[in-house]
């Protein structure tokens, strides 16, 4: 496996923070608007482009994302940055419009245990939703990314098979969504079923742009982004600190940390318009926010040639 991106023409990759929607989203107590703005806002001054910022669901299902088009109003928007919000249904798809979104994101469960766990009803229903309210963002001109969850594996069902991310993808297909993204919701993903799946969906939608998501719930989350860039994919989805993890879903742990996501691409020769730095700060200010440790290891060790020196070091006696 090649490592750099050094001989490669396509060497920019879009790197999706997913923290203040899929990380906040199980924090018990409400994080107040003013200091998720505050966090989104920081992320996009140290150079993060794109965002799935929040959700507008129904604050009965995540009471921590009631706030959503308060949040909306609140982020300082700048020229090149993107701002998704997750969307269930056309009732969410409304507000999401009002709130001048720049992107929908839908998401259907691969599996049907998850799904009826995740979304209360089966999959076919959850994608008659997604055909209810793509022509509400198709009248606002606002494109429509399409989550698959659990695509490489499911908690209650075992393996997923790729025929199942077929069905779903085609019917995003069908309905003009090009923008599609596969969710590793509880870390099941290994770089093998990583492969074998994007495969199978870049072979059958050459039109179609893949993003990945992983989890690292069994450490291999950064694994699966060297396949994903051996494969051409070009955007992944991360959370800030290594916040995260599906409340719906058993033994899903924080997405895979978008500081060490960001070390591991810039020490690949990858661009990513994101100065690190700035970034690990934010981090920091994020495990102040929630008055605990995170996963997240660049924050706390820095950049590889970082250097100290001697005065004050430890040093082995004897």
């Amino acid at each position: 496996m090649r490592f750099s991106a050094a001989d490669s023409a396509d060497q920019s990759v879009l790197v999706t923070e997913v923290g203040t929607r899929d990380g906040f989203q199980v924090e018990a107590e409400f994080i107040p608007t003013e200091s998720k703005a505050a966090v989104i806002n920081a992320l996009i001054d140290a150079g993060v482009r794109s965002f799935e910022a929040t959700s507008f669901v129904s604050p009965r299902a995540i009471p921590q994302l009631a706030d959503a088009s308060q949040l909306m109003d609140l982020i300082e928007r700048k020229p090149g940055v993107r701002l998704t919000a997750l969307v269930p249904n056309a009732r969410g798809a409304e507000r999401a419009a009002a709130a001048k979104v720049d992107m929908m994101a839908c998401f259907v469960s691969a599996s049907e245990s998850h799904c009826q766990a995740n979304l209360n009803k089966p999959i076919e229903r959850a994608l008659a939703d997604v055909a209810e309210f793509v022509p509400i963002a198709r009248q606002f001109n606002i494109p429509v990314r399409g989550a698959i969850a659990v695509a490489f594996g499911c908690p209650f069902e075992g393996d997923t098979p790729v025929d199942s991310l077929l069905r779903i993808a085609d019917t995003y297909h069908e309905l003009g969504v090009r923008h599609l993204s596969l969710g590793d919701t509880t870390g099941m993903a290994t770089p093998p079923v990583v492969e074998r799946a994007v495969d199978a969906l870049q072979r059958r939608f050459s039109d179609m742009e893949i993003a990945l998501h992983f989890h690292n719930t069994r450490g291999v989350g950064l694994a699966n982004v060297m396949v994903g860039l051996q494969m051409g994919i070009r955007e992944f989805e991360s959370s800030i600190a290594g916040l995260g993890g599906c409340p719906f879903a058993p033994g899903a742990s924080g997405n895979i940390c978008t500081e060490d996501l960001v070390y591991l691409l810039q020490e690949s020769g990858y661009q990513t318009g994101i100065d690190l730095d700035r970034l690990c700060e934010v981090a920091r200010q994020v495990e102040s926010l929630l008055g605990r440790g995170l996963p997240g290891q660049v924050m706390k060790a820095g950049q590889r040639l970082r250097k100290f020196t001697l005065d004050g070091a430890r040093r082995a006696v004897g």
